[in-house]
């Protein structure tokens, strides 16, 4: 029988922007009592005013840590307004726009995940979702994840077919370049249109900013992008990546094989398992979660795909994983141990598991996805079939 649609009282859409509303509140008072410090928004503006004044984009330093530059020269082409704003009015439009980028990233993830949208659900949704970990600490830094994730889902998401179908992607590689793995999932999914389109697209992104920024297109390319120590120590809780998880574990700055094996495993893994998911948000959430994993740093708030990752659960009915997997989202547990100085290197085995919750529930993730095989067979029979529908509706590409 066909679900009947889901109605919704104009109170209870009310009391949704209410909660919005009063969750809002809340987080803007708690940043100005932390004093927002926006540090990567600070650097992004830095970036831009570099570009504007014809400085060297990768030879400063701001803030009180002392942050350098990190993206690719066509990411600093777009920060250039940001060089133009007072600090105050910049750090407004971060805290505004990455509340409205957290509203369109949760629409999008219930999309993906075929969940039905009824009125309210958007609002209420992003006033709960604004206290996980990665989105609360993407808003608080001024950064621009919830922007790269949002570009990335509704791009593979779309049609198959549709104009243009995979830039989206190939743009957000173009900023920061972890995203680039999705191509590479593309590409073993036997989607060789898109996975052309993000390449061109990506290619397009740095023949800009050589064409603009012919030096610092040079130097980034050849000397930067391989100075990892330039975006921070691998080592640090803040890392939630395997080699963070290795490095810790080890008690050693530099993990070596200890994370490189695993890493190009879990690489090969979840890619494979990303390209004969059943279902797009399984698709796309696996090729999320193995980047995440094996990229050399994966800060905390880089894990802002726990939302369409919480949407999919949902769908799934597999509503207590989905709390537990909330709950560990919000715990913030990672900060709860020693970490100021090199503590992070001498964490007891009983801590190691509470400085490492995103890298634990990641491998977790795609050791249950492989057990159980790539398959929906998970999933429960009404909700397969809603699955299948709405794949069906955005064509077979996902």
């Amino acid at each position: 029988m066909p679900s009947r649609p889901v109605t919704v009282g104009a109170p209870a859409v009310v009391g949704a922007w209410l909660l919005l509303a009063l969750s809002c509140a809340a987080l803007a008072a708690l940043c100005a009592a932390r004093g927002l410090p926006m540090a990567d928004a600070l650097v992004y503006r830095a970036e831009g005013a570099a570009v504007a004044e014809g400085r060297d984009l990768y030879g400063f330093t701001v803030t009180e840590w002392d942050l350098p530059a990190t993206y690719p020269p066509f990411a600093a082409l777009l920060f250039v307004p940001a060089a133009w704003l007072p600090v105050p009015v910049l750090k407004a439009a971060f805290l505004v726009g990455n509340t409205a980028l957290l509203a369109l990233l949760t629409r999008l993830s219930l999309t993906c995940a075929g969940l039905p949208r009824p009125p309210g659900a958007v609002p209420a949704a992003t006033a709960l979702f604004l206290w996980l970990e990665p989105v609360f600490q993407t808003v608080l830094f001024g950064q621009v994840n919830l922007a790269l994730a949002c570009l990335v889902l509704w791009d593979l998401t779309r049609p198959e077919g549709a104009p243009g179908k995979g830039a989206a992607l190939g743009v957000a590689a173009g900023i920061k370049l972890t995203p680039a793995l999705f191509i590479a999932y593309l590409v073993l999914a036997r989607r060789p249109r898109e996975a052309a389109t993000a390449t061109a697209a990506c290619a397009g992104t740095v023949l800009v900013g050589a064409l603009v920024l012919p030096a610092a297109s040079v130097d980034f390319f050849t000397r930067r992008l391989y100075e990892t120590e330039r975006v921070g120590k691998a080592w640090i809780v803040d890392n939630q990546s395997l080699q963070g998880l290795a490095a810790r574990v080890l008690h050693t700055p530099d993990p070596g094989p200890a994370w490189l094996v695993p890493g190009a495993a879990a690489a090969a893994t979840g890619l494979w398992l990303a390209a004969r998911a059943a279902t797009p948000a399984r698709a796309v959430l696996l090729a999320a979660g193995t980047a995440l994993l094996v990229s050399p740093i994966s800060w905390s708030h880089h894990w802002v795909w726990c939302v369409p990752l919480l949407a999919a659960l949902a769908a799934e009915g597999r509503y207590r994983l989905a709390a537990a997997v909330a709950a560990l989202f919000t715990a913030r547990t990672l900060w709860l141990v020693p970490h100021q100085g090199a503590r992070d290197l001498h964490l007891p085995w009983w801590q190691q598991p509470l400085a490492a919750p995103y890298p634990l529930l990641g491998l977790g993730l795609l050791l249950a996805v492989a057990a159980a095989g790539p398959a929906a067979d998970g999933l429960r029979p009404r909700t397969r079939a809603a699955a299948r529908a709405a794949a069906g509706s955005r064509g077979a590409g996902g």
